[in-house]
């Protein structure tokens, strides 16, 4: 059997469902909260949701770094790293790494108390941040993904 495929397909499948949760949360999940008709209702509504997705993402983050890892080492990949062209593999790595220390570290330490703090202050204003948050994020990991895609497929920006 073929490991290098498996790892791959384990890569993939993870970032789907990693950066699909992320894409639902962005631009499905908080634009209906935002109809809730208080900010505070909006702040722990959202925090109930995230609690529960929280164990998905870090599932799915480990597992696509995990799989990355595997795959580089195994096909020696690591002189990509050394070189503008392959531009996207930085950008995975960037992307992945701000994901987990956000799931593993910020999060459940400092910034969860952080926003439920701000948010009995300001939840208007906590929410707004929140949203903006998510949108990078998500931008961040569109551009990742789409540069990993077509770069791994011959397309490059440097040549």
């Amino acid at each position: 059997m073929d490991e290098v495929a498996i790892a791959r397909a384990v890569h993939v499948l993870a970032v789907v469902f990693w950066v699909g949760g992320v894409a639902f949360v962005t631009t499905v999940l908080l634009p209906a909260i935002r109809r809730f008709k208080t900010a505070k209702e909006r702040v722990a509504f959202f925090d109930m949701i995230e609690r529960r997705f929280a164990w998905q993402a870090r599932a799915t983050t480990l597992f696509a770094g995990l799989s990355g890892f595997y795959m580089v080492s195994r096909l020696d990949l690591w002189d990509r790293f050394s070189s503008v062209t392959f531009w996207w593999m930085h950008a995975m790595v960037l992307v992945w790494l701000i994901f987990t220390v956000m799931l593993f570290l910020a999060e459940p330490l400092v910034l969860h108390r952080i926003l439920r703090a701000r948010a009995e202050v300001d939840p208007e204003t906590t929410f707004r941040l929140i949203e903006r948050l998510h949108w990078v994020l998500l931008a961040m990991s569109f551009v990742a993904i789409f540069g990993a895609v077509a770069g791994s497929h011959g397309l490059s920006i440097f040549k």
